[in-house]
């Protein structure tokens, strides 16, 4: 695929260029220290050691068990981390929307999977002409989908996986009988093609719950496939990044017969929150581990009275949706440094972060935080550039991101 030439310049937040433009490669050449005066507060930086274990780790885990990856690039958006997915075995990438799957058609990946019923005709129009030569899929849940996607094809074919819901969940059909019906219809629609069948696990909260859901889907896949309505090698696609042991566990049934396609997108940077404390590989830890790969670096810009400090880092800059940035590190401007032990963050406003310390801890004006974050889903779309940083801290690359 193609990763277009990085330009970074005034817009790109965390960098300090007042004037004139460096490209990624000058940045690389030169490996500046993020404290060394390029860079200003806030600041995300993506810690690569950490990030291509990661991307190695699934690649891995997906060969070991006979399943194929398309992650999610929608955690992302970056192209240089997508064509390192790829470049590891990604057999596909899954998109969101029709806007993100219009961007990775454009920068040249090969196979897509759109996560999502598409309504919108003009994109299926789009679409459907588009994969006269790209290989891109789409989901359906229902039949006024499906009508809508066959009157969009309008000569071409479309892709189609028919997806199964749970109850109180998102997206998805609800019961087998449905699910038969909804299948058939794309299967006797002009312009559609049944591939498979596809689902999301990843609200389900409970063992029990995931593995019960996911025993439908194999049932889902044999009820289709007793009334002869899947092509000879069908896909079975499931798996976010709380659920994929269990997926690739309860789906073993359909291996033999289905190509098996794990989406699990956070994983490529995983986090020091929600999945921290979620990943499957708690539960299988010879399978893994995972490493955070994202820190977000943030200046203490009062301490206005004891135990309460703020830092200017605030919504616009880190995720907050599944919990809040973890301190993990003060560094003071002498350069020294100490684990942010004792420091908690207790609210985030627009640009301000309220930090709680107790014990001995101080934090003053001038003092650096190093934060871990808690979803990197919606963490990467708050940066244009994110420096790549090795383990001393210095710039080898940056990375841009296309939301």
């Amino acid at each position: 695929m193609d990763v277009p030439e990085v330009m970074i310049d005034w817009r790109s937040k965390g960098f300090w260029l007042p004037d004139g433009v460096l490209s990624a490669a000058q940045i690389a050449a030169e490996k500046p220290s993020i404290f060394g005066g390029l860079f200003t507060w806030p600041l995300l930086v993506l810690r690569w050691e950490a990030a291509e274990s990661n991307i190695a780790t699934m690649a891995a885990y997906a060969r070991r068990h006979g399943w194929e990856l398309a992650p999610h690039a929608k955690t992302t958006m970056a192209p240089a981390l997508l064509a390192s997915q790829l470049a590891a075995g990604a057999w596909a990438m899954t998109v969101a929307t029709p806007n993100q799957a219009l961007v990775l058609r454009r920068l040249g990946v090969p196979r897509v999977l759109i996560a999502n019923e598409v309504l919108d005709e003009t994109a299926l129009r789009w679409l459907a002409e588009q994969a006269a030569d790209w290989e891109v899929y789409l989901q359906v849940d229902s039949l006024e989908g499906v009508a809508v996607a066959s009157r969009a094809a309008d000569g071409g074919t479309l892709r189609v996986l028919v997806e199964q819901g749970h109850d109180h969940g998102r997206t998805g059909i609800r019961s087998l009988d449905d699910l038969e019906q909804v299948a058939r219809a794309v299967a006797e629609a002009p312009g559609l093609e049944l591939q498979g069948v596809t689902a999301y696990e990843g609200q389900l909260r409970a063992e029990a719950e995931v593995d019960a859901f996911l025993d439908r889907i194999v049932a889902g896949f044999a009820r289709l496939r007793a009334a002869k309505l899947l092509p000879g090698e069908p896909i079975v696609s499931a798996g976010g990044s709380t659920w994929f042991d269990r997926v690739v566990e309860r789906l073993a049934p359909v291996a033999g017969d289905a190509t098996l396609v794990l989406r699990s997108g956070a994983s490529i940077t995983h986090d020091d929150g929600f999945y921290r404390e979620n990943t499957p590989f708690l539960r299988v830890p010879d399978e893994g581990p995972l490493a955070a790969a994202l820190d977000l670096w943030a200046q203490v810009i009062s301490a206005p009275e004891p135990g309460l400090a703020l830092a200017g880092l605030g919504k616009r800059d880190a995720p907050f949706d599944e919990g809040l940035p973890v301190p993990r590190e003060i560094r003071r401007p002498d350069g020294s440094s100490a684990p942010a032990t004792g420091v908690e963050v207790t609210k985030l406003n627009d640009h301000h972060t309220y930090l709680s310390t107790v014990g001995d801890v101080v934090l003053a004006p001038g003092d650096l935080v190093r934060f871990g974050i808690s979803h990197p889903c919606t963490a990467f779309d708050k940066w244009r550039h994110i420096p790549v940083v090795d383990e001393d801290r210095r710039v080898v690359d940056v990375v841009a991101t296309y939301f």
